[in-house]
């Protein structure tokens, strides 16, 4: 009987879509909702799925994990869902004056400790090296890559993104650049063996240092290159300039001010700091960032993806820093996405043998689509960002400069 009210409760649902369709199978009935692009088609495997859907976004990705709903095109179910979210939007905007304060007493214990972060850290980044390497290219750089060429590889992509931050900062040889949060050494490696800098670079995870230091003893790097293994928080020292790629989604909303404020002390005081970071959009800052979602309970454990507005009152706020250049590179990685995806649905049986079974694959197949359809509708973003400490009188070209209009106007 409750599976039967569930039903009908998310068909009413699906009956006020207004763009895209969505085709409903259910024991061979299909139905179909709303018209136009994007098209997704949802086969009902459980009808316990119509239950899980009562928990949002969290209920539908748990419900897909369990194999209770599948889709040949996951991308565009989550595509389909987020361009008909703006009722709901809406309603979460107006509640959330009154949920608040449950949120922020819920959360007041759990602060993001250095303890807690290398925690939450392992478990993403250390679900093991051979996951990445067969997901990612050789440069390892897990964050979006810019494709200046429709006919761009995504190493080389990769490796323009780095150009593009080695660019912005003007990185020279006589330069000690700090990054916090260092991945396999991409940066690290690029910025040493192209600018001739030395680069200290630390991250919480044990199997990302250990293969950045073996990359980087491969590369013959070690004078050029040192990885540590501390939290932002416990680093000393003072630094020409500073990269942070995809790394301030760990920090948590309580401590963005913290953050910018570490950095800037890290930082001479003519020293310049490039930030590559996922943003959320600003209207749903507030209702998502203590949100238990599929996100930051399954994937990435206690993320929070900060909105540019909270970045610019962070730095105001805390630091002496000043934003000084804002570059949106979103729909770079949408197609960033896209190849990760790609290399992965490519690889299914070999990641079988190596022990991540189809629960497992199941979830890293989602996690791919859920972010990149979000940057697809732009649910989401990225950006690449220069803050500048108060003697910093470098020159920035302009991104129009920096990028190929034909290829971002394709992507």
């Amino acid at each position: 009987m409750i599976h039967h009210v569930a039903r009908g409760l998310v068909c009413a649902l699906l009956e006020r879509i207004e763009s895209g369709q969505l085709t409903l199978v259910e024991n061979g009935i299909r139905r179909v909702f709303g018209s136009g692009s994007p098209q997704a088609t949802v086969v009902i495997r459980d009808p316990r799925a119509f239950i899980a859907l009562r928990r949002g976004g969290k209920g539908l990705a748990e419900s897909y994990v369990d194999g209770w709903w599948d889709s040949p095109d996951v991308t565009a179910v989550i595509e389909v869902a987020a361009r008909n979210l703006d009722g709901i939007d809406a309603f979460r905007r107006r509640i959330t004056p009154v949920r608040e304060p449950y949120q922020r007493a819920k959360t007041f214990l759990r602060r993001n400790t250095p303890v807690r972060s290398r925690e939450d850290i392992a478990a993403h980044y250390d679900l093991g090296n051979d996951l990445f390497e067969l997901m990612l290219d050789e440069t390892m750089m897990y964050s979006s890559a810019i494709f200046e060429r429709r006919d761009m590889t995504l190493a080389d992509a990769s490796r323009a993104k780095l150009e593009r931050i080695c660019e912005k900062l003007d990185l020279q040889p006589s330069d000690h650049v700090l990054e916090i949060g260092t991945g396999w050494g991409g940066f690290a490696l690029h910025a040493a063996q192209t600018r001739g800098c030395r680069v200290t670079t630390t991250t919480l995870s044990r199997e990302q240092r250990d293969l950045a230091l073996e990359r980087v003893r491969e590369a013959g790097m070690e004078d050029r290159v040192t990885v540590l293994l501390d939290d932002y928080r416990e680093l000393e020292g003072t630094y020409d300039k500073l990269v942070s790629i995809e790394m301030i989604e760990a920090v948590g909303w309580k401590d963005f001010g913290t953050f910018f404020d570490r950095c800037a002390g890290l930082l001479r005081p003519d020293g310049v700091m490039g930030l590559q970071a996922i943003t959320i959009d600003d209207r749903l800052y507030e209702v998502e960032k203590a949100q238990r979602s599929f996100m930051n309970s399954l994937i990435f454990p206690n993320g929070c993806l900060p909105s540019v507005e909270v970045i610019a009152r962070s730095v105001a706020r805390k630091s002496d820093l000043r934003m000084v250049d804002l570059e949106d590179i979103t729909p770079h990685y949408a197609e960033t996405l896209r190849r990760w995806r790609a290399n992965v649905e490519a690889h299914t049986a070999r990641l079988a043998d190596m022990g991540y079974d189809d629960r497992f694959q199941r979830l890293w197949r989602l996690y791919l689509s859920f972010c990149e359809a979000g940057f697809t509708e732009r649910r989401i973003g990225s950006v690449q960002i220069v803050l500048a400490k108060p003697r910093w009188r470098g020159r920035l070209d302009t991104a129009e400069a920096l990028t190929a209009p034909s290829m971002v106007a394709s992507l």
